[in-house]
């Protein structure tokens, strides 16, 4: 051929690899890294040693019968087939079997540094220091061009716009990040600030190395401003999420932990300036209370007090007597009333006029009040209300009670 076109040229690598058969069933020793397993229910991962990486795939219908799972960091030796993935136009080795034999290099060197570090004390808890509660100027290390950096400044502005923000740059990924970020904090340390965001957004094991690296984590134990560190995802741990003073699942997280919320401090003020004026006012209202106690125990025994209190005795006790006097004028004329009355019912002409009559002898105007004053032939004189009937005995009947009507 004198072109060869991209299809062409992969196809051709792709039959060179397949039809040798050296390539067909080999097995591989590696540490594994980024893996990844997505709905389709394949894994994807990296095979590496400190000089080379190569891709790796397990298809689905291996996957399910597998025992074990791939986990970064993961020493492992793997079985299978290489061949020439077109699309992509890489080398992969596409895995019958995986067989582990302990954790990776990377993984055992930096559990060793977290050991090491934990004996020194880095990441003790009564080291750390304590988040301010307004922050006025806030220091984000981190990459210009990452989405991380946005993501803090978003949620900053939204939060506590009032905050004075600065970034420091630094390469977050890399070979040289680490002396990069340990710079970069050394700079913040000139600057001054309240808080510090360190932050970057997730990636694999391998893309989060730089936080680490022990001279990162040294600087960021170090650092006498307080830092929150926000670094890949909420399942990413690095060893300065240990160090660092706040750890945040991701950057967004960590800047939200730096700083309040303005509507809810606004609140807060509100109501405790609510509560400061019902103080002042029930300050005031009691110490009213009090001169205007002094003031009526000094009336209390001012002469011209006690002279008018006396003079007001004086008026109401006679006001009393005179009310009841009338009082006892009443009672009496009331008795003297029915006195009158009694009597005018016991005069002669009030008993005649009820229908009583009196009987008196025609010759001696004597009354007759008994029988046996009387004999037959007498002549009586029966007074009535209204005239006199004269009457003569014919017969007298004695009874022993006395007639009553």
């Amino acid at each position: 051929h004198l072109h060869w076109t991209v299809s062409e040229l992969t196809q051709y690598v792709r039959d060179l690899i397949d039809s040798d058969h050296y390539m067909q069933d080999v097995n591989v020793v590696g540490e594994l890294s980024n893996v990844s397993r997505p709905k389709s229910g394949h894994i994807y991962f990296s095979l590496k040693d400190s000089k080379s990486v190569i891709q790796c795939v397990v298809w689905r219908s291996i996957a399910t019968r597998s025992v074990y799972l791939p986990e970064n960091g993961d020493k492992v030796i793997l079985r299978g087939n290489v061949s020439l993935y077109q699309a992509g136009g890489r080398c992969q080795l596409y895995v019958n079997s995986i067989q582990t034999i302990g954790a990776g290099d990377a993984l055992l060197q930096t559990e060793v540094l977290k050991e090491k570090l934990a004996l020194e004390g880095l990441f003790d808890s009564d080291k750390k220091i304590q988040l301010p509660e307004f922050p006025l100027r806030i220091l984000i290390v981190t990459s210009p061009d990452a989405a991380a950096y946005y993501d803090m400044l978003n949620v900053i502005e939204r939060r506590w716009p009032i905050a004075n923000t600065q970034l420091i740059s630094t390469v977050v990924q890399g070979v040289e990040a680490p002396q990069e970020i340990v710079k970069a904090l050394d700079v913040a340390k000139g600057i001054g600030a309240d808080v510090i965001l360190l932050g970057r957004g997730g990636g694999s094991p391998d893309d989060l190395i730089a936080f680490n690296a022990e001279n990162v984590v040294r600087a960021v134990a170090e650092m006498t401003i307080p830092i929150v560190a926000g670094i890949g995802h909420e399942t990413d741990l690095t060893l300065v999420d240990l160090a660092a003073d706040v750890r945040a699942p991701t950057p967004s997280a960590a800047a939200e932990l730096a700083t309040p919320d303005y509507r809810v401090v606004y609140q807060q003020l509100n109501i405790q300036m609510e509560r400061a004026k019902d103080a002042i006012n029930s300050t005031v209202k009691n110490y009213s209370l009090k001169v205007d106690e002094m003031e009526a125990m000094l009336n209390a025994f001012s002469p011209v007090t006690i002279i008018n209190h006396a003079r007001h005795r004086l008026v109401h006790t006679y006001d009393l007597f005179v009310v009841r006097i009338r009082e006892l004028i009443v009672e009496k004329r009331s008795s003297a009333n029915r006195f009158v009355y009694t009597l005018i019912g016991l005069k002669p002409t009030e008993t005649l006029n009820r229908g009583y009559s009196i009987v008196v002898d025609s010759n001696s105007d004597k009354i007759i009040i008994d029988g046996n004053e009387v004999e037959k032939g007498q002549l009586l004189d029966i007074v009535m209300s209204k005239g006199k009937i004269i009457v003569e005995v014919v017969d007298v009947f004695l009874e022993e009670e006395p007639y009553d009507r």
